[in-house]
């Protein structure tokens, strides 16, 4: 392909002639248009729409009438996108049609990909100041420490200037969704949450101790808690082989909120047993899920200034702390390093927070299957 002095209006990379066509393309975003003729929208959605035989005259009004793409030139643009970013197998696999694909390709995201949510119900009595600062923390050792894009995470506060990036319940379900959507052997996902969590009588009959665990998005009053089950249903059962999911949830009840088989019961000399947590089965479609969470789902999370002056959550300080200053960590260390920082926070200043209870806050680890705690390594 050689390179002409045309710079794509989307984003400012030098456009790429198509040999033998009248067409260019942008190599970076893929925005495609007629040498030196903007097309108003991607032509791969266009393409794909020839591809089908789905482009009617309806969507030609307003737009420029550009001939359809040769056999010749729609057969290099999907060789193109499968070369470039590997695609159109995976999507075809899943039974979506060609034109959805195209669609949908120019927003499917990199290996490694995160969603951070912090609620601090502005206004409300529970008010958490800490959230905002627990997922800058996070995202800081997520891209410095951790190698995940700054692209491919993506932010829910309540300072967030996109309303999509409010974390209402709606919000916080479609980023779920995008988290897991698309997802191959390889990809490390990560959840993060910090706010308030619950517990609500279970109605299906799948909890032991006949409670669901529920996160409080801001708007919770008004259309609901977003439940265990539902977040299992999003981004644990869906999880195909070779792909781990980590979740961090630093709130309250949270001990088994993604509703995985295994909970690891661990004692003060790190002495541990796997403990099959619920009465049905949901599991993974072949891939892995790991919980961190702040405490049991009968204990309370709390926030706290002991560790840096600044409020923090107990469970993601502790959490930072052992990511950045361990060496070799494996699980079983991670988990001992954040209930002894906790511990340690709570002889301190007792209570953690307004909102804690005495009992005592340990963080709890559960995982889609059993392992071996000591011998693997933490990887993201």
């Amino acid at each position: 392909m050689a390179t002409t002095a045309q710079r794509c209006k989307t984003c400012g990379r030098a456009m790429v002639k198509i040999p033998r066509s009248q067409y260019e393309m942008c190599p970076v975003c893929r925005t495609a248009s007629v040498f030196n003729n903007r097309i108003k929208r991607p032509l791969f959605t266009r393409v794909g729409q020839y591809v089908n035989g789905v482009l009617n005259q309806d969507d030609l009004q307003g737009r420029p009438q550009i001939p359809a793409p040769s056999h010749q030139v729609v057969t290099s643009l999907t060789a193109y996108a499968d070369r470039s970013q590997n695609f159109l197998r995976p999507h075809l696999a899943a039974g979506l049609p060609k034109a959805k694909f195209y669609q949908q390709s120019s927003s499917v995201h990199g290996k490694k990909r995160a969603v951070l949510c912090g609620v601090t119900y502005k206004n409300h009595k529970k008010k958490l100041e800490a959230s905002v600062y627990n997922v800058k923390s996070m995202h800081q050792i997520l891209v410095n420490k951790l190698g995940f894009p700054n692209a491919s995470i993506r932010i829910l506060t309540e300072e967030e200037t996109d309303h999509s990036r409010i974390p209402t319940k709606r919000n916080i379900e479609e980023a779920l969704h995008w988290l897991v959507q698309g997802c191959q052997s390889g990809d490390s996902l990560m959840f993060y949450y910090a706010g308030h969590g619950t517990q609500v009588r279970d109605v299906n009959g799948d909890e032991i101790d006949g409670y669901d665990e529920a996160l409080c998005p801001v708007d919770y009053k008004e259309a609901g808690k977003i439940l265990d089950d539902d977040i299992n249903a999003t981004i644990v059962a869906p999880l195909p082989h070779g792909v781990t999911l980590h979740s961090v949830i630093d709130t309250c009840f949270s001990g088994t909120l993604l509703d995985l088989p295994f909970l690891c019961k661990i004692n003060q000399d790190g002495f541990y047993m796997w403990e099959e947590h619920q009465l049905t089965n949901k599991g993974t479609n072949g891939g892995r899920a790991i919980c961190i969470s702040a405490c049991a789902d009968d204990q309370n999370s709390a926030d706290t200034s002991a560790f840096t002056g600044n409020a923090i959550g107990a469970l993601t300080f502790s959490f930072i702390q052992a990511m950045e200053t361990e060496s070799n960590l494996t699980y079983g260390r991670l988990l001992s390093s954040m209930r002894k920082k906790v511990f340690q926070a709570q002889q301190v200043v007792g209570r953690l927070a307004p909102f804690a209870s005495s009992k005592s806050q340990e963080p709890q680890l559960s995982c889609s299957t059993r392992f071996e705690l000591y011998s693997e390594p933490v990887i993201f």
